[in-house]
């Protein structure tokens, strides 16, 4: 189900490359209701914590997933979008994510100079959905802007 769950975050994603915001809340709403089929009774049996620190990941996510439906801006839903990877990022970690190998990248300018933000992506490659194809300003000379912070590899 978790890998259900990042594809659907990939589309999300990559709607955000597109500037696409009407894509983006299809993948959204579908990213939300399968927060809701996560299966996590295999967590609950762990006593060192996990369940409940991922428990509450899910919550932000959720929330943020639910804002990100309400927004009618663009760079609204990429902050909500930049709020879902930041809970979507320490999910993965906590429960110990073992499918292929994803990476945590980071724009430096998302929302402005010195105004960072980071995604989760399924390659090395960095395609930034926060400057996109059709960013106003830069057209699409930043949507390789960004580096790979980290990645999250099966064990």
């Amino acid at each position: 189900k978790l890998d259900t769950l990042m594809l659907a975050y990939f589309d999300i994603k990559n709607a955000l490359v597109n500037a696409d915001s009407i894509v983006a809340k299809q993948a959204a709403k579908k990213f939300l209701s399968l927060t809701d089929s996560l299966k996590m009774e295999e967590l609950k049996k762990d006593t060192s914590g996990i369940a409940e620190t991922a428990g509450m990941q899910l919550i932000d996510i959720k929330a943020n997933a639910e804002s990100l439906l309400k927004q009618t801006n663009i760079i609204e839903i990429r902050q909500d979008f930049r709020a879902i990877s930041e809970s979507v990022y320490p999910l993965l970690k906590t429960i110990h994510y073992e499918g292929k190998t994803l990476y945590w990248q980071n724009c430096p300018m998302a929302f402005g100079e010195g105004k960072e933000a980071n995604w989760i992506s399924n390659t090395e490659e960095i395609i930034n959905p926060y400057m996109g194809k059709f960013n106003p300003e830069f057209k699409s000379g930043m949507l390789h802007c960004g580096e790979t912070k980290d990645s999250i590899k099966a064990l």
